[in-house]
């Protein structure tokens, strides 16, 4: 048997790109601390501090976007990785955005951080 393999043409396209709505609320609160690999306390407790701000159903149950599991994804890193608080994970997320706004490299440690696509 023949395995077709694919032919990779070059780095795969953004999210933009493609056409995924990061915005589109779909994660529950389970899923998306099954997906960080956290607990689900710790994810509300992101929300109460305003860090992430999950969409609500009409019954009041929360839910995540791709953009919210992103945004998570970042402040995990920076406090499992490189041992920030809360606080700081706030400015240094802000810093990074502003950066990248202006045009700025990102420090060294920091470079594999990527905040173009997160609501800062």
């Amino acid at each position: 048997m023949k395995v077709r393999q694919r032919d990779s043409v070059g780095p795969s396209p953004s999210p933009r790109e493609t056409g995924i709505d990061l915005d589109k609320p779909i994660f529950t609160l389970s899923v998306a601390s099954e997906i960080l690999e956290t607990h689900p306390r710790t994810l509300m407790m992101y929300e109460h501090l305003d860090m992430i701000h999950p969409k609500r159903t009409v019954t009041n149950r929360r839910r995540y976007s791709r953009r919210d599991v992103m945004k998570l994804q970042a402040i995990q890193t920076l406090t499992r990785e490189h041992r920030v608080n809360l606080a700081g994970v706030r400015y240094i997320l802000a810093l990074l955005k502003r950066l990248q706004t202006a045009g700025v490299e990102a420090p060294e440690g920091l470079k594999n951080l990527d905040v173009t696509l997160l609501d800062v």
